[in-house]
């Protein structure tokens, strides 16, 4: 299949699983560029069969090892996927037709849709799993990922296409991932907010849960998923009230920081 001048960056840890789908799932990319931080998996020899080089970064943060990874890509246009992500035939087939003159004009980015599997099924009408518009797709001089450690976007200037055909992500292959996860998120979130210095509001907690589990259930549509619609709604409001808690505790006990990240460094959350 003929290439295009567009480097694939994938971020990994212990991905032996996922990461040779997500390459593969990319065949015109000149390049596919892995950074792992310190897989003890098969990851990086899987990448290496799979057509990738990899680098090796100690962990960051989300968004300066995507900021490291942007820096190590040998062409300016870049699509960024997650090792539990893949393109559809037909977001491939869409990218290759697409992408000479989308490279070609002064774009800075471009929007990709995701449509999200969770618990083996795909997501049909929760609205952040349907059809989520994602900026994935940038020139490295007109777009600058975030500096969050957690929840990292992509910041440019003026108007960005979106893409018709979706990606897909398989979201934590069991609600025991899924936890694990929460904690990690928690974790790095609460970071970001204690070097901000941002104000401590427990009188909100007793509201968090209750708002946070209504917004998803039934104003993004999670109801219409079954159970599986309640578990998510149910993951996502303890996520948010879990990390105000933990948020209270860093900065009521300073040394708990030090301890929590020496306990999920043990479990291999913490990186």
């Amino acid at each position: 299949m003929p290439t295009l001048p567009l480097t694939l960056a994938v971020i990994t840890h212990n991905e032996a699983d996922n990461i040779a789908r997500c390459l593969d799932s990319v065949p015109f990319a000149a390049e596919k560029l892995v950074i792992d931080s310190g897989s003890d998996d098969d990851t990086v020899a899987i990448a290496q069969a799979h057509g990738a080089r990899v680098m090796r970064q100690t962990w960051l943060g989300f968004g300066p090892q995507r900021n490291f990874a942007t820096t190590q890509c040998s062409h300016d246009w870049i699509l960024v996927l997650d090792a539990d992500e893949y393109l559809t035939p037909e977001l491939a087939t869409e990218l290759q037709q697409r992408l000479p003159a989308l490279m070609a004009s002064n774009t800075p980015a471009a929007y990709l849709r995701r449509s999200t599997i969770y618990m083996g099924a795909p997501m049909r009408w929760y609205r952040p799993a349907v059809g989520e518009q994602m900026a994935r797709l940038y020139h490295r001089g007109r777009a600058r990922w975030s500096d969050a450690r957690v929840h990292e976007s992509l910041h440019f200037d003026g108007t960005a296409p979106t893409l018709g055909a979706p990606f897909n992500h398989t979201n934590n292959p069991t609600l025991a991932h899924k936890q694990l996860k929460v904690l990690r998120y928690a974790e790095l979130k609460c970071r970001d907010w204690l070097d901000k210095g941002k104000p401590v509001r427990m009188w909100q907690a007793p509201f968090v849960f209750a708002l946070a589990f209504l917004k998803d259930y039934l104003f993004r549509l999670a109801f219409m998923d079954g159970w599986r619609g309640f578990m998510i709604a149910h993951t996502a409001a303890s996520y948010a009230i879990y990390k105000r808690m933990r948020y209270y505790e860093m900065v009521k006990n300073p040394e708990s920081v030090a301890r929590a990240a020496h306990i999920l460094s043990h479990h291999g959350i913490d990186r």
